[in-house]
């Protein structure tokens, strides 16, 4: 059993309310061999909200309590961004599920790149904060990009 970022799978739960449909990704959906998952609903931020991303590091450094997840009103969300994580990975745990493919530069989701902080654009190598607390618990984690859909 795998998890998937929600988003991949048709739901319109990003920041943007957007999707970012794969179709290879729906169809495990549909074989039973997958969860969908959106760590920032699972924390109670709304669809749409301002985009956010990690001051001061990366997914592992918030989960360390050396940064924080703000949004582009100054806001910050770190506490429901570690809420959603926790819960996808109860979830994870509850189904089995031994990987999970997420989507890239998320800053939950995010498994080689995140956005650097700055809301310019800019990607810096690491990991949003799903990632990083699924990768402590075992669960092995890809992005959309670099997955091959057995």
């Amino acid at each position: 059993m795998k998890v998937i970022s929600a988003c991949l799978i048709g739901c319109e739960c990003r920041y943007d309310q957007k999707s970012c449909l794969d179709q290879e990704l729906e169809q495990l959906l549909r074989e039973g061999k997958a969860i969908p998952v959106c760590p920032e609903q699972l924390g109670g931020l709304p669809t749409p909200r301002p985009p956010a991303e990690i001051i001061g590091g990366t997914g592992e450094d918030v989960l360390d309590g050396k940064a924080r997840i703000i949004d582009d009103t100054g806001r910050d969300v770190t506490e429901e961004f570690l809420m959603g994580a926790n819960q996808a990975l109860k979830l994870a745990k509850t189904v089995g599920a031994t990987s999970a493919i997420l989507k890239e530069n998320s800053p939950s989701c995010g498994s080689s790149f995140v956005y650097d902080g700055s809301f310019s654009g800019k990607k810096v190598p690491g990991v949003g904060l799903t990632a990083a607390l699924f990768r402590r618990n075992g669960i092995e984690v890809t992005s959309e990009a670099k997955t091959s859909n057995e």
